[in-house]
């Protein structure tokens, strides 16, 4: 490897928007802010939910003749 060329590899802090730390490495050399982490994010936690706008799915299937998978 070319010496001189490459950043520098620092380690971090990304401090997220619920308190969570975590402590990683990162080129970009300055501390980090995250709107959401694994602690706090619905995937992660079992709280996320499932939103059907209006049965757009089955009116899809309906104006296609599409038969129903239920």
């Amino acid at each position: 490897m070319k010496q001189g060329i490459h950043p520098e590899y620092k380690e971090v802090t990304a401090t997220c928007s619920c308190g969570n730390v975590i402590k990683t490495r990162s080129t970009l050399g300055k501390d980090i802010n995250l709107d959401v982490c694994g602690k706090c994010h619905p995937f992660y936690t079992g709280k996320q939910r499932v939103v059907d706008t209006g049965g757009r799915v089955e009116r899809f299937n309906s104006r296609f003749k599409i038969p129903s998978s239920k």
